[in-house]
């Protein structure tokens, strides 16, 4: 998995998101749920690559940071592992990935 994070002039920053295919081998759908979608289970669905990857990019606001999990089909929750750090979520009694723009 990786974070990609490109820093836009307007105090935006462009986050791609990435999961490779060994991290959901048999996904069929997969999206980026958080704070800067509000855990809207379907605003970024991710896009399926012929590699197997998915992928989608999110603009957010900048110098914040922000909790996030992938949703795979819709009943497995998953971590990015190169997450900036993780957050303890007493909600489903989990850790969240968190990304620092």
């Amino acid at each position: 998995m990786s974070l990609k994070k490109q820093f836009l002039k307007n105090d935006m920053c462009k986050v791609t998101f990435r999961i490779p295919p060994e991290a959901a081998p048999q996904a069929k759908e997969v999206t980026v749920v958080g704070e800067f979608n509000n855990w809207d289970q379907s605003s970024e669905p991710m896009r399926r690559l012929k590699s197997g990857e998915f992928t989608t990019t999110v603009k957010m606001d900048s110098g914040r940071e922000y909790q996030f999990r992938y949703l795979v089909d819709g009943m497995e929750w998953i971590n990015d592992w190169e997450a900036d750090r993780y957050e303890y979520s007493s909600f489903g009694n989990c850790e969240n990935s968190v990304v620092s723009v």
